[in-house]
């Protein structure tokens, strides 16, 4: 049985099954291991891990722990009245219509980030005003519809994954801040610190970055001065503004005092500094890597509220669940019915409910005539049960939407 246990009361004997946080959020080189050594709990502890899941079928177990099933439950309940109080924006432009051009913006904006990584490897300086123009495009296509280019930067290479990181992490950020409300330069500002906020890993050297598999400690500390090394050659650059230099400097930083470069807690932390630690996290759990295979958005979703307080703000993760939507445009989905459907639309008022277009009969295998549905419709019965893999059900869903 799995259970949910906090990491102080961890002893040997017991095995861990999950190590329940960010792959950048340790050092070990496997996430389930049985605790033979004190040095294993105590290098859990160091590294802020406030929780972790046990397999007592396999170690020692835990009286009175709630089981993996009993932790959703509780997240599933805590996370209802925060989807259904959510107010989304009302698209201005037709999904179908809006992809075409956040495609173009997209490859532009990977195209931009990608030659300033080079140029940094190569030494030389950074130009803002090559960010800037993409940066205006991706604002405005979120204006138009939030859902285009958030789902667009889902399909990710694992051997491009530091520059489409930086990229999506930089739409995630913009989608973020008019979510907020906040002020168009802050969202400017906010994106070109996304795009720009693994910067510093150009200065890591290749064997660590590009290596196919987890860090040892000391491979790991090195790749934690990244942030450091970042802000280091962010700050020489001419017209960079303090909120795109804070998403750099604190996008690594936990609530409890637990991140790094600076160890900041609480309100030490910008507003801005932990809205990219979350997205970032969220991103990064979205995408695939040779040592871990990619989340479901859904999944990522609860696993960023089950981490806050600790790590995230608890105000600012449901916050951005709402912006996201549990089930993000894009996302595959099983429904009561039987029906295996795509989310295509949020609904402006309960995000367990969105417009969703049904192409595949589950129950049977086989293609439907497509059609789309307005779960949220007090006419429509049927519900969202589950994510879907897309690869499983051999559903091509760019072809849907």
């Amino acid at each position: 049985m799995i259970k949910k246990i906090q990491s102080d009361q961890l002893v040997l004997g017991m095995y861990v099954h999950d190590l329940d946080c960010g792959w950048m959020a340790h050092p070990f080189l496997i996430n389930q291991f049985a605790l033979t050594h004190p040095s294993e709990i105590d290098k859990i502890i160091q590294y802020g891990i406030r929780a972790v899941y046990i397999d007592t079928e396999r170690g020692l177990d835990a009286p009175g722990a709630p089981t993996e099933a009993e932790v959703r439950k509780q997240l599933d309940i805590a996370l209802a009245p925060v989807l259904q109080a959510s107010k989304k924006r009302v698209p201005h432009a037709v999904l179908s219509d809006e992809l075409v051009i956040a495609k173009r913006v997209l490859t532009e904006a990977q195209d931009v980030v990608q030659d300033i990584l080079s140029d940094v490897r190569l030494g030389r300086q950074v130009e803002l005003e090559r960010v800037e123009p993409v940066v205006e495009k991706m604002i405005e296509s979120v204006l138009r519809n939030p859902g285009a280019l958030t789902s667009l930067g889902r399909v990710k290479q694992k051997d491009h994954y530091t520059f489409q990181h930086s990229v999506n992490v930089g739409v995630l950020l913009v989608n973020f801040c008019q979510h907020l409300g906040l002020a168009r330069d802050v969202t400017r500002d906010a994106a070109i610190g996304g795009l720009l906020h693994d910067i510093g890993k150009m200065k890591t050297p290749d064997t660590i970055l590009n290596k196919p598999g987890k860090l040892s400690d000391q491979e790991f500390s090195v790749m934690r001065e990244h942030v450091t090394q970042g802000v280091n050659i962010l700050r020489n650059v001419p017209g960079i503004s303090s909120v795109s230099l804070s998403v750099a400097a604190q996008h690594h930083e936990h609530m409890d005092g637990g991140g790094y470069p600076a160890g900041l807690k609480g309100s030490e932390i910008s507003q801005l500094g932990q809205m990219a630690a979350i997205v970032d996290v969220y991103d990064a759990l979205t995408s695939l890597r040779v040592y871990h295979s990619a989340m479901e958005p859904t999944q990522a979703l609860r696993k960023l509220f089950e981490w806050s307080p600790g790590h995230f703000s608890v105000d600012l993760v449901q916050r951005f669940i709402q912006c996201i939507g549990i089930y993000p445009v894009g996302t595959l989905v099983r429904l009561e019915s039987g029906f295996i459907a795509i989310v295509i639309e949020e609904s402006s008022t309960d995000l367990l409910r969105p417009v969703v277009r049904i192409v595949h009969d589950g129950k049977k295998d086989c293609p439907t005539t497509p059609r789309d549905v307005d779960l949220a419709k007090p006419s429509v019965t049927d519900r969202i049960m589950g994510n879907e893999s897309a690869e499983k059900w051999k559903i091509n869903t760019r072809a849907y939407v």
